[in-house]
């Protein structure tokens, strides 16, 4: 009994975690919504429906023909032979949410459910050289890597220096300097933006305008 209720419990959060889809769309942009199926039930008709009560486009069976609403006509596309769907021009606050497709026949059936989030392509992170330093082949630079809220201070001394990251929500911050150069990368899941400053102008050309110390 209690390895039939485990089954039971395992089969539900299978189903859980897999009933939604996490999309993330830049603002402006297109995003397609597959059925992710290739066996679909008998059905009647297959709608696309955002936050379950909002129409998007209706496929009748029969007639093969789809309608879209009137509010979605140039905003969204419809395949009616993967019917997947296809929405344009995607803005933050009118498109986040769930869309769902669902087949009706005798009874409904949500085939698939994305949860699309639509946000802003990343600010270009800035990277400052607070102090340099060097002498002979050592050399010690002080800078700041930053965007938005994200900050990350750190040294690049004796030609190296430690990869760091920093994380807010969806955003990401990395500082990389195991190569020549050293990059700030802003990030987030529909874009990214870096900065970067070559190392050896700042060890070896004097004519930079950052602050350096000799001896």
């Amino acid at each position: 009994m209690l390895k039939l209720l485990w089954c039971s419990f395992t089969l539900f959060l299978d189903y859980w975690f897999s009933a939604e889809i996490s999309v993330f769309v830049q603002t402006g942009a297109s995003v397609q919504l597959d059925i992710q199926t290739q066996e679909l039930p008998e059905f009647d008709d297959l709608s696309w429906k955002k936050d379950i009560s909002e129409n998007i486009v209706k496929y009748i069976s029969e007639s093969k023909k789809e309608k879209l609403h009137s509010s979605y006509k140039d905003r969204a596309d419809f395949n009616n032979k993967t019917f997947s769907l296809t929405l344009k021009n995607m803005q933050k606050t009118d498109n986040s949410g769930l869309y769902t497709a669902i087949a009706s026949g005798e009874s409904d059936n949500n085939i698939v459910t994305y949860r699309v989030s639509v946000i802003d392509a990343v600010e270009a992170p800035v990277l400052t050289v607070n102090s340099n330093w060097f002498s002979g082949n050592f050399c010690t630079v002080n800078f700041t890597c930053r965007a938005h809220e994200l900050m990350i201070d750190s040294s690049y001394q004796n030609n190296r220096c430690s990869p760091e990251n920093v994380t807010s929500q969806i955003n990401t911050l990395i500082l990389d300097c195991s190569e020549e150069p050293i990059i700030c990368n802003h990030s987030n899941p529909v874009s990214w933006k870096e900065d970067k400053i070559n190392t050896i102008q700042l060890c070896f050309n004097k004519g930079l305008n950052v602050t350096m110390f000799c001896t």
